[in-house]
């Protein structure tokens, strides 16, 4: 069954417009998901929002937004005065400017949604904005309201579609300064940064999202399906405790469990032959 379009509008890059729908790339709903029931009757138990003075249940017309001024003194917002914040969606995908695709920390992405055509009739002129930004190795930037917030949008060439990716605000990102503040320097002794660059090409690889796990959601389901069928549930096997070592011995013991030298230096990276040029 085909997905459903989260978003339906317009790509606009100038006057040239493509009618485009975007998909949600990326999802949790598949997740094991858990209610909270009474223990006692085995019922599904229900939130209620009560009056954290009085204690009595505030029923939903009741309810209202309200901002803390500081301690504890709230100004209230209205419904109505809440949604005249929200900025009008026209449907509208403009983008901006274009830009490398490498150019915007990923830092600063947020959720990915999967670009199509969303007539017959845009496939030619999505077609030519795709293989346009191929060619040119670009990405797109844009600005859209979705989900009732203004939001920037990156847009880049995926395959046969695109990918729009929306950003996080400059305010949102909180400062990389401020988390390494107290990583202090250190000077990195020649054998142990030579082993450290081994065990790295000794492990290298290409990226491949099957190969990556759940374990956990592999174990939850695990515990659901025993419970089901009155099966003894196992414990997960405690991982055994490592052992104390210098970080120079770690290093020594991964080269050679990589097939490295640990007799001192690290193992000399072997040779390859040049490329071979191509014949003009």
């Amino acid at each position: 069954m085909a997905p459903r379009a989260v978003w339906k509008g317009v790509l606009k890059i100038a006057e040239v417009t493509c009618p485009v729908s975007l998909y949600t790339a990326a999802s949790t709903s598949e997740r094991i998901s858990f209610h909270t029931l009474n223990r006692k009757t085995g019922n599904r138990v229900q939130r209620q929002f009560v009056d954290e003075v009085s204690g009595k249940p505030v029923e939903t017309e009741d309810q209202v937004k309200g901002y803390d001024k500081g301690d504890g003194d709230y100004v209230i917002l209205e419904p109505e005065e809440v949604a005249a914040a929200i900025p009008e969606s026209d449907k509208t995908l403009t983008v901006e400017t274009f830009l490398p695709c490498d150019e915007i920390d990923d830092i600063f992405f947020d959720k990915p949604y999967y670009v199509s055509p969303s007539t017959p009739i845009a496939s030619e002129a999505f077609a030519l904005i795709r293989e346009g930004m191929k060619a040119q190795q670009s990405a797109a930037l844009a600005r859209t309201v979705i989900f009732r917030r203004m939001r920037s949008i990156l847009i880049r060439p995926h395959g046969e579609g695109l990918i729009a990716t929306t950003l996080n605000f400059d305010y949102e990102v909180r400062s990389a300064e401020d988390a390494f503040s107290d990583v202090p320097k250190m000077k990195i002794e020649d054998e142990m940064l030579e082993l450290a660059e081994h065990i790295i090409k000794t492990k290298a690889g290409t990226f491949d999202p099957k190969g990556f796990d759940d374990r956990y959601e592999a174990a939850l389901a695990e515990v659901v399906r025993a419970k089901i069928e009155g099966r003894k549930i196992k414990p997960q096997k405690r991982p055994e405790p490592t052992k104390v070592v210098s970080l120079l011995a770690a290093l020594r013991e991964s080269a050679e469990a990589g097939g490295g030298k640990t007799s001192g230096k690290a193992a000399a990276p072997r040779k390859t032959a040049a490329p071979r040029k191509k014949a003009s």
